[in-house]
């Protein structure tokens, strides 16, 4: 590709992205996630990039407005590197596929989420309006970059709302190519918007988005700027014709535009595992809750078979769950190394939440070693459960977070192992265990919980607990079970007399 030189260029040297620019755009392809802040933000992690595409009418260069619709309330934005091709690619490998992009600049995603659900995930309304897709403000030469050293940021009305860098990418820019070659002929002028972190929001009209991507030079000199993309948001007049899909949000739509529910200015939804559940369920044994759920017909909840580095301790927490697969050469070559699921899992887990993996029961190497136990714990992880073996066991067993596993095992992952899948329905020691299930673990065993039963299972368990103290006080005292263990009328009487004058009634 040749760039753009008929404009005399005050940014370091650089040639401007002008309209001669725009004209040489074929194609407008898009990624749908890529950055790991924003797969967190929106609770999934791809296995493949996945791809849309928006209308090259959308481009704009800087300085130009965007019209937010007329009837609409979402045009949300996304800081975006985009990488202008330089050169045909077809059928290109990973190693050769950054030698075809000719260059480097920033863009802003545009899209009105009010008209998602009309694209079947297309995007090709919510997408593809005029000004959708500003690039600039200057390109910057592929070859004077390094692909994962580029840093992307934006500002809104002046205040830093996103901020990362490509160090970390689910889909290194040169897989993105790569990919996208296989299919189809890359040409000199097509852009590819790489994805944006998190930090995407809602505009209105009269608010101001700036986006820059920079990087050091290789030789360590000046950075180098693409400058900061400038665009204004005004407020369209037009309405939308009737025979056509108009404007139609959801709840949910404005969570996913605006980040987050407290961003939107929605009521989140109640937490599952409230303090005060999380309390009740710790405060009962395994073995109670065991007898309760099986009252319930409820009898394979529990995790078999595995120990504890820390067997006095009991962990109440949410399920995030982690498959491995048996490993096969080809697909831990695709699946294993970079930023695999096993890393993306232990990367996302949240205060409180308790990892637990599939490993088939497989005791012939590690599934977890200090560095990522370690990553777990900081991350604020209860416990990480396996049903597999535990590398560099006396560091992990040294954690103050607890483990629960097969057996200590020196060989790497790569032995028995291809870490496939996060956040899915799995087995562990015999259970089933669902994204979201509450686990209970203590010296008796670990219990999965439905989280739908578990406030009256709390409570039942709590009343149990209370008559089986009451039992046991009794048996201490020389008297029978028989009768009384379980308790008949006469026992019942004596029960509800001793709660009153021990002050447990509720």
């Amino acid at each position: 590709m040749v760039l753009s030189e008929n404009i005399s260029n005050q940014h370091a040297g650089l040639p401007a992205v002008d309209a001669a620019t725009l004209r040489r755009v074929r194609k407008v392809l898009a990624v749908h996630l890529s950055y790991p802040s924003r797969a967190a933000q929106r609770g999934r992690v791809p296995q493949e990039p996945s791809y849309f595409m928006k209308a090259t009418s959308s481009l704009s260069v800087t300085g130009s407005t965007v019209e937010r619709p007329a009837g609409t309330e979402l045009l949300a934005f996304e800081g975006e590197i985009a990488l202008i091709i330089g050169r045909t690619a077809r059928r290109v490998g990973v190693e050769e596929a950054w030698s075809h992009v000719g260059a480097v600049t920033a863009a802003n995603d545009l899209g009105v989420y009010d008209l998602k659900y009309a694209d079947k995930g297309s995007n090709v309304r919510s997408k593809s309006g005029d000004g959708f897709t500003p690039l600039g403000t200057y390109l910057v030469p592929a070859d004077r970059v390094d692909p994962t050293a580029l840093r992307i940021r934006t500002w809104v009305n002046g205040e830093l709302v996103q901020q990362d860098t490509t160090q970390s990418l689910l889909f290194p820019f040169a897989q993105i190519v790569a990919d996208l070659s296989q299919l189809m002929t890359l040409e000199p002028g097509d852009v590819i918007l790489t994805g944006t972190p998190a930090g995407s929001s809602v505009v209105v009209p009269g608010d101001v988005m700036e986006v820059e991507v920079d990087t050091p030079a290789h030789d360590g000199g000046t950075a180098l700027s693409s400058g900061r993309l400038t665009t204004t948001v005004v407020q369209g007049e037009s309405a939308f014709a009737d025979f056509g899909s108009t404007p139609r949000i959801t709840d949910q739509d404005r969570v996913e535009a605006f980040g987050s529910a407290a961003a939107a200015g929605l009521t989140p939804e109640a937490p599952v595992l409230t303090p005060e559940l999380k309390a009740k369920l710790g405060s009962v044994a395994t073995a109670t809750l065991s007898s309760q759920l099986r009252r319930r017909g409820l009898n394979n909840v529990s995790i078999d078979g595995l120990q504890s580095t820390r067997p006095e301790r009991r962990v109440v927490g949410l399920a995030r769950t982690l498959r491995y697969v048996p490993n096969r050469e080809d697909l831990f070559t695709s699946h294993g190394g970079g930023f695999n699921a096993q890393k993306r899992a232990i990367d996302s887990v949240n205060e409180g939440d308790i990892l637990v993996m599939e490993a088939r029961g497989e005791k012939g190497t590690g599934t977890i070693g200090d560095i990522l136990a370690l990553r777990a714990q900081v991350r604020g992880a209860a416990a990480v459960i396996t049903d597999g073996g535990v590398r560099d066991f006396t560091a992990v067993a040294g954690l103050d977070m607890v483990t629960y596993f097969a057996n200590p095992h020196p060989a790497v992952l790569g032995r028995r192992h291809v870490p496939w899948d996060t956040d899915i329905t799995i087995a562990c020691g015999g259970a089933t265990v669902q994204p979201g299930d509450i686990i209970v673990a203590d010296a008796d065993g670990i219990l999965v919980i439905p989280p739908a039963l578990a406030e009256e299972l709390a409570d039942d368990c709590i009343r149990q607990e209370q008559e089986e103290a009451f039992i046991f006080e009794m048996v201490k005292e020389g008297n029978s079970v028989d009768g009384l263990y379980p308790m008949n009328a006469q026992w019942q009487e004596k029960y509800a007399q001793w709660r009153a004058a021990s002050g447990r009634e509720r």
